[in-house]
């Protein structure tokens, strides 16, 4: 007797269709990758609802027929663009490859950072080891060559960074603030930004900026152009040398999406240093977004993904954490959560720990 398959299953056609997607997905991605930016998707933006021919398109985008009839029969199998006898037209799903911001971010970081290197993947499995990372440069982990990736690389690391963070700023700022720190130590402060928005919050507040020498530079010379420096102090770091102590009487430590960038020991070793620079009262923000606490599909999708990056380009021990292995790592740590804000930007979590 043939089991059933469970609700939970599709039926097996429709499974056989996702299966060959997979199998070309790779081919699929350049495909749409081709057609947004060779500006075929644009044009059949501009075409509307009747559509254009492959020639007409040929003809406005400059592009040999061949190859635009390639690419578009390409997107009308990835449900991309439409084929109405013999017209094209953009189809939802092309509409949001190409405008989209966070399809944007994540496909320029896909093609950019990630996608020679993950061809590396199962030797990272077996080793432990970021191997994808030596397409991109001779690191031990990519945050060492963060300054030294080529343009274009470092852009559209920079943009996927900043586009699941830096949104949030304006919801956390009275959170951290609400306390009146006057001290504030920001931990991975990478270029800066949420360092700069912490001055246009507060004009007492004093904030010192830890991280690489390569992000401490980048942050410092935004800084000095926005004339913050001032008010700020520059730590260069090694985060994995546990012997380094961070700077003490802290009344605020700031960590947003930086916690994943490690293993969980290594958390444990910067929770713990970072517990013995509170102040008295002083207390610990740790934002991130965890894949077990999110309410749409689309972001657990793409936060598990990450993950795959952080194993095969990023340091091959780091990851997008379950809320409950960061609450572990916190208490490993010494310090006691005293408040949770779960999702309080829709996405983000947000621990306030204290140390007393």
């Amino acid at each position: 007797m043939r089991r059933r398959p469970g609700r939970e299953e599709k039926p097996l056609y429709d499974a056989l269709i996702d299966a060959q997607k997979l199998a070309f997905a790779p081919l699929a991605f350049h495909a749409a990758l081709a057609l947004r930016d060779l500006g075929i998707l644009a044009t059949l933006l501009d075409g509307g609802s009747e559509g254009l021919t492959a020639e007409r398109i040929a003809e406005l985008t400059h592009l040999p027929l061949y190859g635009v009839k390639v690419l578009l029969e390409g997107g009308v199998v990835c449900d991309l663009v439409a084929l109405d006898g013999d017209r094209f037209r953009l189809r939802q799903l092309g509409q949001l490859v190409l405008r989209d911001a966070m399809t944007r971010a994540n496909m320029d970081f896909t093609a950019d950072v990630c996608y020679r290197g993950m061809a590396h993947l199962r030797e990272t499995v077996t080793t432990g080891k970021p191997a994808g990372l030596r397409e991109l440069g001779p690191w031990k982990t990519i945050y060492e060559g963060l300054s030294q990736l080529p343009p274009q690389v470092q852009q559209s690391w920079f943009a996927f960074d900043h586009y699941y963070s830096d949104h949030m700023f304006p919801a956390a700022l009275p959170l951290v603030f609400a306390n009146e720190p006057k001290r504030l130590l920001d931990v991975g402060a990478n270029t800066g930004k949420f360092a700069l928005a912490c001055f246009k919050h507060d004009p007492q507040v004093s904030i010192g900026l830890l991280d690489l020498p390569g992000q401490l530079e980048i942050a410092r010379q935004a800084l000095t152009a926005a004339g913050h420096a001032a008010r700020a102090s520059f730590h260069p770091i090694d985060f994995l040398d546990p012997s380094i102590e961070f700077p003490p009487d802290q009344d605020a430590i700031w960590m947003s999406q930086f916690l994943d960038c490690f293993g969980e020991d290594e958390i444990v070793s910067i929770l713990e240093r970072a517990r013995r620079a509170l102040a008295p009262n002083g207390r610990i923000y740790i934002v991130d977004t965890y894949w077990d606490n999110q309410v749409h599909a689309a972001a657990r999708f793409v936060l598990v993904m990450t993950t795959l990056y952080f194993a095969c380009l990023a340091n091959g021990n780091s990851k997008m954490y379950r809320s409950d292995e960061m609450r572990a790592c916190v208490q490993r740590s010494g310090l006691h959560i005293e408040r949770e804000l779960e999702r309080f930007t829709g996405s983000h979590t947000m621990f306030v720990c204290r140390g007393d």
